[in-house]
């Protein structure tokens, strides 16, 4: 089956193989539920249904198909397993655009460090700003509730 893949992008594969696990693995699951009979596993709990014989496997051949479907998915991770093996190594360039990124990250921490000190910086502005604009609101207020005074003073 790898071979009929072989002119596919490698990922490509490893994703298409994912998937067929993940079918095999769906697949067993709605086997298992649906063509098993009801046994008692505990002593405490009793079986309170049944099936129908048609409805389930007989107990060898419900054995059989479950070492089938372990093989199936042995078979299936294994395949996985080789091409996650064959992927090439990421080369020295990949690498150091890696090591950029990091790089790049670490940057990016240190900006985001200085903008939350800018931003303080700037919350403490505008509260001062705030501040001194209500000083002054009250000195006009003040000047423009007393004019005779001011008057008295210039005469």
């Amino acid at each position: 089956m790898l071979q009929e893949l072989s002119h596919m992008d490698r990922i490509t594969q490893l994703q298409d193989e994912i998937q067929q696990l993940l079918t095999i693995m769906s697949s067993s699951i709605a086997y298992l539920t649906s063509r098993s009979n009801f046994l008692q596993v505990s002593q405490e709990i009793p079986v309170t249904k049944s099936r129908n014989t048609d409805k389930y496997d007989q107990p060898d051949v419900l054995e059989a198909n479950k070492k089938e479907l372990v093989s199936d998915l042995i078979v299936k991770a294994k395949q996985i397993e080789y091409l996650i093996q064959s992927l090439p190594e990421p080369d020295p360039e990949e690498k150091q655009v890696c090591e950029h990124r990091v790089t790049q990250v670490e940057r990016l921490q240190v900006l985001e460090e200085e903008m939350a000190q800018a931003n303080a910086e700037y919350t403490q502005a505008v509260n001062r700003a705030k501040s001194l604009h209500a000083q002054i609101c009250e000195v006009l207020r003040n000047m423009l509730d007393e004019p005779d005074i001011v008057q008295d003073e210039a005469g």
